[in-house]
C-alpha cells in the first residue's frame, strides 16, 4: 500500500462526474490512471505503481486530493484497506479504479472472448481473466506463463501470474496461463504440449511469442529452446525439475541442464533470461548451473542472467512485488527492444 495524504485544492468531484464518453480511449481506461487530470504528480506516480502489482487491487481518492491504494489479499480486502487509508483523518474517499477497470469515471476493459483455450485432456492455456485483453490482432504480442509444479501433487492451475508479467500486459501483451493436472506433469510430457501451444498462439496471429515460468515452469521455458521459431523469448524465474537437494533425482540437474543447453543450439536468435536466487533449496548447486547458464547465454540472441540478485531470497522469489519493481520493466525490454539489453 502506498499512502499520501498530501492535501491539494483539486476539482475531484466534478472529474468524477464525468461521463464515460469523456474518458473513451482505444485502448483498456484502467492505463490511463497515471494520468487522470486532478491527481497530483505523487498520486500519479503511485497509480503508476499500482497497475504493476497483481489483483485484487484498489485506488480510492478524496476530492481533497489525498489518496491511497492497496493490492493482495482476500476478496474485498483490498477495497477496504484502500479506503480506510485515504479516509484517515475524516477524508471523504471513494474508489476510482479497481481490479482492470476505472469506477470513476465508469469504463471497464473487455474480456477475452470465450471459447480460445487449447486444451487436452490434462492441460490448458488459456487467457487469464485477471490482465488485460487485448487480442491477437491487436496486441504487442502474447506472453505464456508456466507455473511451477507444487510438492506433494499439490494443483498449481488457475494460480495467478507472478506480478512481473503486468509490464508485459500494460505494454500490450496478452498473458496466458499454462495449466497442468498435478497427477500427470512430468517435464517432457508438459514440455511437449507447451511447444505445440506456442505454435498454435503463432497460428493464431501472435507478432511476439514470450514464454516464461516459474521452477517447473521455467525448465519448461528453457526445454522450449530446442525448437527454432517456437517463440521470440524465453523467461526462466528459479527454473527447476529435479526436487530438494538431496532428493533422489536432484543429482541429474546438471546433466539435464547440460542438454538443454546443447539443444539450444537449434534456436540462436532466441532472448533468454534465467533469473537464480540465493537460499533455494531446488538449486544445490548454483555456481556450476551459472557456469551452464552462462554458456546458453552465449548462444542466445539477447541474454540476461539475474544470478543470486542482494535481496531476493528463496526459490519463490521471482513471485514478489521487489522482483516485479527491479526487473519487470527490464524483461519487457529483453523481449521488445532492438538491440536487447545486455543486463538490468
Amino acid at each position: 500500500m502506498r499512502l499520501t495524504p498530501l492535501l491539494v485544492p483539486l476539482l475531484v468531484g466534478m472529474l468524477l462526474a464525468l461521463p464515460a464518453s469523456a474518458m473513451a480511449q482505444d485502448r483498456p481506461a484502467i492505463l490511463d490512471l497515471p494520468a487522470l487530470p486532478g491527481l497530483s504528480e505523487r498520486a500519479k506516480a503511485e497509480a503508476a505503481r499500482m497497475l504493476t502489482r497483481n489483483l485484487p487491487r484498489a485506488f480510492a481518492l478524496a476530492p481533497t486530493g489525498q489518496f491511497a491504494w492497496q493490492s493482495g489479499g482476500p476478496d474485498g480486502e483490498a477495497e477496504q484497506k484502500a479506503l480506510e487509508a485515504c479516509g484517515r483523518g475524516g477524508a471523504a474517499c471513494r474508489i476510482i479504479a479497481r481490479d482492470l477497470a476505472m469506477v470513476a469515471p465508469a469504463r471497464a476493459s473487455a474480456p477475452a472472448p470465450s471459447g480460445l483455450a487449447i486444451s487436452s485432456m490434462n492441460h490448458e492455456t488459456l487467457p487469464d481473466p485477471r490482465f488485460l485483453w487485448w487480442g491477437p490482432q491487436r496486441a504487442a504480442g502474447v506472453l505464456v506463463y508456466a507455473h511451477g509444479r507444487a510438492p506433494r501433487g499439490g494443483d498449481s492451475r488457475g494460480g495467478q501470474p507472478q506480478a512481473w508479467t503486468r509490464h508485459f500486459n500494460n505494454a500490450g501483451f496478452d498473458v496466458w496461463r499454462f495449466d497442468r493436472h498435478p497427477n500427470v506433469d512430468e517435464a517432457p510430457r508438459a514440455a511437449g504440449w507447451l511447444k505445440a501451444d506456442l505454435q498454435e498462439l503463432r497460428r493464431r496471429g501472435y507478432r511476439l511469442v514470450v514464454v516464461a515460468g516459474q521452477s517447473r515452469g521455467g525448465w519448461n521455458t528453457l526445454m522450449a529452446l530446442d525448437t527454432p521459431g517456437l517463440a521470440d523469448a524465453h523467461i526462466a524465474i528459479a527454473p527447476a525439475a529435479h526436487g530438494f537437494e538431496g532428493g533422489p533425482s536432484h543429482g541429474r540437474q546438471l546433466d539435464d541442464l547440460r542438454q538443454i543447453v546443447a539443444a539450444a543450439a537449434g534456436a540462436p536468435r532466441a532472448r533468454v533470461a534465467v533469473a537464480n536466487f540465493r537460499d533455494d533449496p531446488f538449486d544445490a548447486q548454483p555456481d556450476a548451473r551459472a557456469v551452464l547458464f552462462n554458456q546458453l547465454g552465449a548462444r542466445a540472441g539477447g541474454f540476461i542472467f539475474l544470478d543470486r540478485p542482494e535481496g531476493l531470497t528463496g526459490h519463490g522469489a521471482g513471485a514478489t512485488n521487489a522482483f516485479a519493481d527491479r526487473y519487470g520493466a527490464c524483461l519487457l525490454r529483453l523481449a521488445t527492444a532492438s538491440p536487447p539489453p545486455r543486463s538490468c
